[in-house]
């Protein structure tokens, strides 16, 4: 469904895979969705003088990395992702915990497995078994989190998050960084949703993967330079770490020849938590209004 503007307002569609045409290229405004790194690029060098960039996706890392005119208005799709990648990031969590890629692997090689059946304890005294009674750390504890929370919760995990600032949110107990030591030796399963910033680069380092027990596993559906994966490699080969499953990357597309391929117990799922900005239509409606009043738009974004 088509946003609802104003009736002296141009709209032009473009081919976010394809060089933007000569005719577009004096636009005020652009919106982004589906661009690649070359084509954001191309887009910031064909738009100068574009005032407003408005991005649907939930980080806009990429898009500040463009090049875009500096005095540009920036704002994101923060959002309209939450309940997809909510829904994803348990995807992952269920997989992680019901061991569906085993069971996978079982099913390509004919096997009717043993690995999952059998009597099983009750709890994840010997290894994350079940989401009752689970300890799960959310890291960037934001929006997207506060839609994954509950579920986790119907499912009886003890939910508690990290973020900028402590405090309760939405009845979940919630710490700044400095409480990582001391929650990390606990977790069963630690989800990262951190936006891609300098000040995120490799948060997730090999000091504070040593910490997680031996049973737990991660989760990420943020950014992919979030976590050293060379340190996350090395916990994985030497059996440190339970396992892990990731949807983002340093590098996207993942290189054909990257060890992480191969990694033991390590799902991989490619970019597409968040390929569905439900809601797009209503924030473009609502702040082109806003951009053409002059005011504040939604989710407006602090450029680097």
């Amino acid at each position: 469904m088509a946003p609802n503007l104003p009736d002296d307002v141009q709209t032009a569609l473009y081919e976010a895979d394809q060089r933007l045409p000569e005719e577009l290229r004096d636009a005020d405004a652009v919106v982004l969705w589906g661009n690649t790194d070359e084509r954001l690029r191309e887009l910031a060098g064909d738009l100068p003088r574009v005032r407003w960039v408005q991005g649907l996706m939930s980080g806009m890392d990429r898009v500040h990395r463009a090049g875009f005119a500096p005095d540009a208005i920036m704002s994101s799709g923060q959002g309209t992702h939450d309940g997809p990648v909510a829904e994803h990031a348990l995807a992952m969590i269920l997989s992680a915990t019901r061991r569906l890629d085993l069971a996978r692997d079982d099913q390509r090689a004919h096997v009717w497995g043993t690995r999952l059946s059998g009597r099983q304890p009750l709890d994840n005294s010997d290894g994350l078994r079940t989401l009752r009674g689970a300890s799960v750390l959310i890291w960037g504890f934001g929006s997207i989190a506060a839609r994954l929370a509950p579920m986790l919760t119907l499912l009886g995990a003890e939910v508690r998050g990290i973020a900028t600032t402590a405090g309760p949110r939405g009845g979940y107990d919630v710490f700044t960084a400095e409480s990582l030591e001391r929650l990390l030796p606990e977790t069963d399963i630690l989800v990262s949703i951190l936006p891609g910033t300098a000040a995120t680069r490799h948060a997730l380092e090999a000091t504070l993967l040593s910490l997680l027990p031996p049973r737990a596993w991660i989760v990420n559906v943020g950014r992919g330079g979030t976590i050293d994966e060379d340190a996350l490699l090395d916990a994985l080969t030497e059996g440190r770490l339970a396992g892990a499953a990731l949807d983002v990357f340093g590098t996207e597309p993942l290189p054909l020849d990257s060890p992480l391929w191969d990694a033991p117990n390590l799902i991989i799922t490619p970019h597409v938590a968040g390929t569905r900005p439900l809601g797009a239509e209503r924030l473009i409606e609502e702040n082109v209004r806003a951009f053409l009043a002059g005011a504040p738009l939604r989710n407006a974004v602090v450029r680097p």
